[in-house]
């Protein structure tokens, strides 16, 4: 076994991937990124000692956990690089701390200058060497992959200039809680509050998004071409999107959405721009085709990047925390400047248009804000009979076929039905004719995966528009797809909020061991998403 790795749905054989990453990262890669997270355990445990995380040493554990995320870094070297700042950091943090001796972890004494010295202790530090218990080690697995979740959405705000330090102060706790002995219900209560952190994060970047950009709008978005050559953006960074928007206007090269960075096209900041084209293409695992056939630039501005293929090798390019190794990376902004695009501009101006999958438009704009001006018009429909109950499908998409499910479910639910959802999942079913009722869309996408909070508000409105003291006697039922680790952290927000009789699917998390799942079964009654037919009969039915 040369690696260890379950974080993603696609883990193989559902246990784990130990020779090659099915995501496609080799061993050395996912060896390196264990070895980042064992030094950030070591910030950690210094960071809580004394008392209060400044504010710069959260954002890098955030930004350095973000790049360990499914799909988001491939690149040895610039890993290699977070790593050695990593320990740049612990020294100084052990310095401010005034711990020493033989009780630290070994993450905080570690030391290791070369790329050799690097991949020797990679090996050993990886997620089965958090306990022999494994019981234990899942809950440490579950926190883990929930602060990766967080860790991406507080950056995304604080890239915006949005702060909690609360976040920061429970990323460090959580991290130094994995280097400890503690009991499995100490274990289970920081699991949950790392759902608590990850709904204030969501609202946090809600926040961030909408005062930055304004609140979307329901939108019909092209997804259809022109003839202008086009840049591809892809990913979440909103404010890449802004900046890429203005640097390109008046070039002649249009800009296209790609995956999760379709609901960018909700926003009323973005639709100024006569150049915004509209969206090309689906979710983020047909990436290889569609890249190919769009003939111009792409720029990923975080997850979700695949293996790249030599076709457009020399077309794509990472920013952020993303990385691949051979292609090219747009840097950093420098304080109080915008990131260049002027190189991805160019080479877009040198470029074929787009050629055309597909035509038409899709409508999303389905915020929180968005649904609540509809509020009377819902409420009456859900009290005269016409909506019978609201099923959320939100989360992530993938390449495995038991993915066709969600489709069948969404061709399979009744006509009084409505769809909320967000995240790549969408692709699912967006472009299926569900039809409306009453002018009311059956599918209400409210965005990107942190969006998830938005249909997370709007449960919680509706709870209280229909005076009910527990959000789960609404008609409501939850039939999650999930993927990667922004995916746990909506799950863990979820729980938190008290939702219960989740269907999680296509799989049940490997890293949920036995006993953990046996825990949520009783406590939160989550279960397997099982056949479409049979799920929608007893989400009707309200079990």
């Amino acid at each position: 076994m040369s690696m260890f790795c379950y974080q993603c749905q696609e883990t193989a054989k559902n246990s784990g991937c130990t020779v090659k990453g099915v995501c496609g990262k080799n061993d050395s890669t996912a060896n390196l990124q264990d070895l980042l997270i064992f030094i950030l355990q070591g910030i950690s445990v210094y960071a809580e000692k004394t008392g209060k995380v400044e504010r710069e040493t959260g954002l890098f554990l955030c930004r350095a956990l973000f790049s360990t995320i499914t799909n988001a870094n491939f690149d040895n070297e610039k890993i290699a690089e977070i790593i050695k700042k990593a320990l740049v950091i612990r020294e100084d943090m052990r310095g401010k701390s005034g711990l020493s001796g033989a009780s630290l972890p070994e993450s905080a004494v570690w030391s290791g200058k070369t790329m050799e010295e690097f991949a020797d202790k990679a090996m050993k530090v990886g997620i089965l060497s958090y306990s022999d218990n494994e019981d234990i080690r899942s809950l440490k697995s579950l926190i883990l992959y929930g602060l990766k979740g967080v860790a991406a959405y507080a950056d995304h705000a604080a890239v915006l200039g949005y702060y909690d330090d609360e976040i920061f102060d429970f990323m460090v706790k959580g991290l130094a809680a994995i280097t400890k002995q503690l009991p499995a219900d100490e274990l289970t209560a920081m699991v949950l509050k790392t759902g608590e952190t990850a709904v204030k994060t969501m609202a946090l970047l809600d926040r961030a998004n909408t005062e930055t950009f304004g609140k979307p709008e329901i939108t019909e978005v092209n997804i259809g071409v022109r003839k202008n050559p086009g840049i591809l953006i892809s990913g979440h960074d909103l404010k890449d999107m802004d900046e890429l928007l203005k640097q390109s206007e008046g070039t002649g090269v249009d800009v296209y959405t790609h995956s999760e960075m379709l609901p960018a096209n909700y926003y009323p900041a973005f639709k100024k721009y006569a150049h915004f084209a509209g969206n090309y293409g689906g979710s983020w695992w047909h990436q290889n085709k569609e890249f190919e056939s769009f003939n111009g630039p792409i720029i990923m501005t975080t997850n979700c990047i695949v293996p790249v293929k030599e076709t457009y090798k020399d077309r794509i390019f990472t920013t952020g925390m993303a990385g691949y190794p051979g292609v090219g990376h747009i840097a950093d902004r420098e304080p109080g400047k915008a990131k260049d695009f002027s190189e991805v501009i160019e080479l877009a101006k040198k470029c074929k248009s787009p050629v055309e999958l597909e035509t038409g438009t899709i409508t999303g704009g389905f915020a929180h804000d968005q649904i609540l001006a509809l509020a009377d018009k819902v409420v009456a429909a859900v009290k005269s009979g016409a909506i019978k109950r609201f099923v959320v499908m939100g989360g992530c998409d993938g390449r495995q076929a038991p993915r066709s499910y969600f489709t069948e479910v969404a061709q399979a639910l009744p006509e009084g039905t409505v769809i909320l959802t967000a995240g790549c999942a969408k692709y699912r079913y967006n472009k299926l004719k569900l039809g409306d009722i009453g002018g009311i869309p059956r599918v209400l996408d409210a965005g990107q995966c942190n969006d998830s909070y938005s249909l997370a508000v709007v449960a919680l409105k509706l709870k209280e528009v229909f005076g009910l003291d527990d959000i789960n006697d609404l008609p409501i039922s939850f039939d999650i797809a999930w993927y990667e680790q922004k995916a746990v952290a909506v799950l863990l927000a979820l729980l938190h909020l008290g939702v219960k009789g989740i269907r999680l699917g296509p799989t049940l998390p490997a890293f949920l061991s036995p006993g953990v799942a046996k825990v949520l079964v009783e406590k939160f009654n989550i279960k397997p998403t099982g056949q479409a037919l049979s799920d929608v009969e007893a989400m009707m039915a309200a079990r």
